[in-house]
């Protein structure tokens, strides 16, 4: 099991957008209010598990959160896509 989960983490930070560039809170906020892109709370439930740490990032001209989720108590990083 501690295989699996060390293989997806590595899977998901292979796949994470390494250009995605991260908005502060003021730019979520207004991308998030602004409809271009969709609210943690509305992407939450892909996230499969308990998010302690969340990001909004652009990447290729779309919004993506970047995620901290706590999975059978471990911490891995997931990337959901947040475009309207």
């Amino acid at each position: 099991m501690k295989r699996l989960v060390i293989f997806l983490v590595l899977v998901l930070a292979a796949t994470a957008p390494a250009n995605a560039q991260c908005l502060s809170q003021a730019q979520a906020r207004e991308a998030v209010a602004s409809g271009k892109a969709k609210s943690l709370g509305s992407v939450a439930g892909a996230a499969g598990g308990e998010i302690v740490k969340a990001e909004l990032c652009q990447q290729g001209g779309g919004y993506v959160y970047r995620l901290s989720v706590r999975v059978n108590g471990q911490v891995v990083t997931r990337t959901v896509n947040a475009s309207r």
